[in-house]
């Protein structure tokens, strides 16, 4: 890897995918890429290297400029296109990690933001602020407060606050119209549930560039029908995403997580997953990905939601790998997810024209209420 090269990998959720919708969510997978890398197009970048005139895409920046332009599909559950609660509103929740610094930060439950994404952005800059009176920034921002820290925050780029009303769609109104008219039915019945949890499309993106330099995102509009005020994995710490840079071992993960909020949050998952590549590297043990990705989610997701009464526990990870091995640097894009489908694209600077796929389980298969798991997992090298 050179100090130009380039990693974007975004997701639009997990969760079940229409063979209708799939062409525009593949677009929007691919032109998220595409802003992503659009500073080695020659547009103007967020920063230049020292050392060249050639313009750098730091990955932070990466992750919240494809983020940005997710949130701004129809056809995505995050930003314009959000699921509505349970009162036909927007609340969103987004986060945002630098893995060389550790720096985070997040927003939940926030109506009027036209992108969560940039407003988590601009809460993690702000929490490297020192206070002049000692106090602690916050790393997280949360209804009200975080709408009146966009208004007051000199953030670049601007953060635009909009009518509430601006971002329901005219797809989240119908299903928000179709789901709420059978909550009141007294018809409604469990199966039906499940298929309300297939509603998922949380969107979310990892990048990586140079040695070290690595970062993840993701945001939400949250569950269909859910109560006003609450905040899902998106908006927290360790749950919803998790970017690092291990030192010792040339090793960096980003990873960006979607499914069933409260027990993802509940297992603080992508954290749980850091966890393990940092166990693996302090024993010295190989470093296996499959392996990691395979045993966090039945042991730490899936189990403990069995444990519970859950019968379909939903759950998607992209996790972007870097690590160097013999002074070369490979990367490695992984994907496990235990639903119907989950959306995906990639790109980098090597190769920035981007490709997208929807991975889906095999024709056929039935995958509800099965007493072992069915975690599908695959890899792409990059």
């Amino acid at each position: 890897m050179s100090v130009h090269d380039s990693y974007i990998a975004v997701h639009g959720g997990a969760g079940m995918h229409s063979h209708n919708a799939e062409k525009g969510i593949k677009q929007a997978l691919r032109i998220a890429c595409e802003e992503a890398l659009s500073c080695f197009n020659g547009t103007p970048a967020p920063q230049k290297d020292e050392q060249s005139d050639s313009p750098v895409c730091a990955p932070l920046d990466m992750v919240g400029n494809a983020i940005a332009v997710l949130e701004d599909d129809p056809l995505l559950n995050a930003g314009y296109g959000s699921n509505l609660t349970l009162h036909g509103t927007v609340e969103c929740d987004a986060a945002i990690m630098d893995g060389l610094t550790s720096d985070f930060g997040s927003v939940g439950a926030v109506s009027g933001v036209k992108s969560p994404i940039r407003l988590a952005r601009a809460v993690l800059e702000y929490s490297k602020i020192p206070d002049r009176l000692g106090r602690i920034p916050p790393i997280t921002l949360v209804g009200e407060g975080a709408l009146t820290f966009a208004s007051s925050i000199n953030a670049q780029p601007t953060i635009e606050t909009v009518p509430p009303g601006s971002l329901i769609s005219p797809k989240a109104r119908g299903e928000w119209t179709r789901w709420k008219t059978r909550l009141e039915s007294s018809n409604a019945d469990q199966t039906e549930a499940a298929s309300l949890n297939d509603i998922q499309d949380t969107v979310g993106a990892v990048a990586c560039q140079d040695a070290n330099a690595v970062a993840a995102g993701v945001s939400s509009g949250g569950i269909l029908l859910k109560h006003p005020g609450r905040i899902g994995e998106a908006a927290i710490f360790g749950a919803g995403c998790w970017a690092e840079y291990f030192a010792d071992a040339g090793v960096r993960i980003a990873c960006s997580i979607s499914g069933a909020g409260e027990y993802i949050a509940r297992a603080t998952l992508a954290k749980a997953i850091a966890d393990a590549f940092r166990l693996a590297i302090a024993r010295k043990e190989d470093v296996d990905a499959h392996d990691i990705l395979h045993s966090v989610l039945l042991n730490n997701f899936w189990a403990p939601c069995r444990k519970r009464g859950v019968t379909d526990p939903n759950v998607g990870v992209l996790l972007l790998m870097s690590e160097q091995i013999e002074g070369k640097t490979y990367v490695r894009l992984w994907c496990a997810f235990t639903t119907a489908s989950m959306a995906i694209a990639y790109a980098s600077s090597r190769n920035p024209r981007p490709k997208a796929q929807i991975l889906r389980r095999p024709s056929g298969m039935e995958f509800r209420g099965i007493s072992e798991p069915r975690i599908f997992t695959t890899a792409v090298p990059l």
